[in-house]
């Protein structure tokens, strides 16, 4: 299926705290937006993809935006990891002939505390949960912190490192208007000086509370060059569960970091005509500044050890930097839709429309979320 599939349409709702707007409303919103960059007829739609925590069930976007019979429907668990996931297995179907066009969306309202699976904790845990929460690692927060100090232990990095991670994403989402931070600079002191969350992560190295929902719609390549948009072609994708991991990150194995993400990106590379050093511009699934580390020496954009010189010289930085990463502001500065604005990002990346465009811009890696059986997806023109 390498370059067979491409996104021709992305779409977005603005994004917020406290919108009016249902979840479904602003699903469809992205949707129809998505479909009119596309230049493509709701009743073409025939097949779906989503993640399985969207509240909304299939047929009722299928209804109220008027979408043909559905051929193919697909749905993939774990929350952040999951976003590559769906745009991959869309893909797959229609290279497959299961689908010829197929919508792939996130909708979110974050904001309301109903959303957010760890507050809905119970007294009596007979769950995978048993096993972290009794011990205080009670939310996403504090299972990655803990990852992030071993990290610190085992490579000589600290909180500046991570500050450097958010100060450049927020330098991102200043000149970026859709940015929920568009106007509100960070610098390194404001950082050390912000509330701690979870020891040693602060305030300003978790992701935004976001509401808002994003879109993209999925072609064959011959369908694609009729399209009113530049197609950014599936090259790759994948997904990965290291053995023995649960929902969250593996802290009870020999190495924490032979991660999700590890397995994903051997499978990436392996479908792949192009490697790391290729990759021109990156979307990192960024809910917590220590995953874009992660991620990096993950993927093999950096070695072991090395992810942190690397953001703290600058490399990650549009500016200046070797390899661009979340370019519009990520979930740390722009929203978090659950990763899938960083899809939309990269599509405009080589699209060449970004408010922040890496020159040249013709490869992007898109990754889902670290901490979690994941998913990742190679761009091209």
């Amino acid at each position: 299926m390498k370059d067979q599939v491409a996104i021709v349409g992305i779409g977005e709702t603005s994004f917020g705290k406290g919108f009016t707007e249902s979840e479904l409303e602003l699903g469809c919103s992205a949707i129809r937006n998505a479909l009119q960059d596309a230049g493509i007829a709701a009743g073409e739609v025939d097949g779906v993809a989503c993640y399985t925590m969207e509240e909304t069930p299939e047929f009722e976007y299928a209804r109220n935006l008027g979408f043909g019979d559905l051929s193919f429907f697909s749905r993939v668990h774990y929350g952040g990891g999951a976003g590559c996931g769906i745009v991959g297995q869309a893909a797959m179907a229609i290279a497959t002939g299961q689908a010829n066009v197929a919508v792939v969306w996130r909708a979110r309202k974050r904001s309301g505390k109903a959303s957010r699976v760890w507050a809905q904790t119970p007294p009596r845990l007979n769950n995978h949960w048993k096993w972290s929460q009794p011990w205080g690692l009670l939310r996403p927060v504090d299972e990655v912190a803990l990852l992030a100090r071993r990290y610190f232990h085992d490579h000589g990095a600290s909180r500046d490192t991570l500050g450097h991670i958010a100060v450049t994403l927020r330098n991102h989402a200043l000149n970026n208007p859709r940015a929920m931070m568009h106007n509100r600079p960070l610098s390194l002191a404001e950082y050390q000086a912000a509330r701690m969350i979870s020891d040693p992560l602060c305030l300003f190295d978790n992701c935004l509370e976001s509401d808002g929902a994003v879109a993209v719609v999925l072609a064959r390549r011959d369908h694609a060059q009729d399209c009113r948009q530049r197609p950014a072609y599936i090259h790759a994708w994948s997904q990965g569960l290291a053995r023995g991991q649960q929902n969250m990150p593996d802290v009870f194995g020999a190495d924490p970091f032979a991660s999700a993400s590890a397995v994903a990106a051997r499978k990436l590379w392996q479908g792949s005509d192009i490697g790391p050093a290729d990759i021109q511009v990156a979307q990192i699934y960024d809910a917590f500044s220590p995953l874009i580390l992660f991620s990096l020496e993950a993927y093999g954009l950096c070695g072991r050890g090395e992810a942190a010189a690397f953001v703290e010289s600058g490399g990650i930085a549009v500016n200046g930097g070797r390899l661009p990463v979340n370019t519009a502001g990520g979930s740390l500065s722009e929203a978090y839709i659950h990763g899938f604005n960083l899809i939309t990002e990269g599509v405009r990346q080589l699209r060449g429309t970004a408010q922040n465009q890496v020159a040249g811009a013709a490869t992007c890696l898109v990754t889902s979320c670290d901490a979690t059986p994941t998913s990742a997806l190679l761009l091209r023109n």
